[in-house]
């Protein structure tokens, strides 16, 4: 985690209580980060990948297992002296503002910059940015009760910072194996035609969807009642 205010919040006692569950090297997160190693490698397949606000190093642990030369920062020593020995040459403190010392295939940043400042927030995602044309992101949308969580907002709050740096939602791309609201968002220089008929593809696919909805409400309520012909009725639904 990151923030500008004081790295010593995320201590011992912020990963025990802070993270909705015990932040802990036990098999439900060693699972879950192995499981977005898999989809990362099978479905983006980067060579080079750094998690920002890494923690205990969970997802670079997964990926280097994986063959890919991951690497972390972040912003608690806590957190880093619990790297597991094996990856704890490829994590290191670091504010996720301060320049990356690299570029990078992917960067993945995981529920992460709701702990920052507007402010910082606007920086990482520009510093980001600066160091990849690939990012994995997400960040709570609804969680305003964790005290650390300084800047909750709506995805497209973030993907509007992104665009500022030439970023894009590529919304073909489902990354919801991290979070619902996870977006992968893509470098678009010179490419706005791709740009557009990916978003009114998935326009589309979602009104097809609420028709499909729409049309089997319908269904179910004019057949519950006797002798109605639905088609007279459909224009109103």
């Amino acid at each position: 985690m990151d923030t500008r205010s004081s790295a010593h919040e995320y201590d011992a006692y912020y990963y025990a209580h802070g993270c909705g569950t015990p932040y802990q090297r036990d098999e439900a997160w060693l699972t879950f980060f192995a499981s977005v190693a898999d989809r990362i490698v099978a479905d983006i397949g980067p060579r080079t990948v750094l998690d920002v606000g890494c923690a205990f190093g969970f997802l670079v642990e997964a990926l280097r297992s994986r063959g890919v030369e991951a690497y972390g920062i972040d912003v608690s020593p806590y957190a880093i002296a619990s790297v597991h020995p094996d990856v704890a040459p490829f994590c290191r403190v670091a504010r996720a503002t301060e320049p990356f010392g690299q570029r990078f295939d992917l960067v993945v940043s995981i529920e992460v910059l709701e702990h920052l400042s507007g402010a910082e927030g606007a920086a990482t995602v520009t510093n980001i940015g600066a160091h990849t044309d690939d990012v994995l992101f997400s960040s709570t949308p609804f969680d305003f009760a964790e005290i650390t969580h300084r800047n909750v907002q709506p995805p497209a709050y973030w993907a509007g910072l992104f665009a500022r740096s030439g970023f894009v939602h590529d919304l073909d791309f489902d990354a919801a194996f991290i979070a619902p609201w996870t977006m992968r968002l893509r470098r678009a220089e010179r490419d706005l035609p791709r740009v557009v008929t990916a978003y009114e593809r998935r326009l589309w696919q979602l009104d097809q969807e609420r028709h499909a909805r729409r049309e089997r409400r319908n269904t179910a309520i004019f057949h519950s009642l006797s002798g109605v012909n639905p088609s007279a009725f459909a224009r109103y639904y």
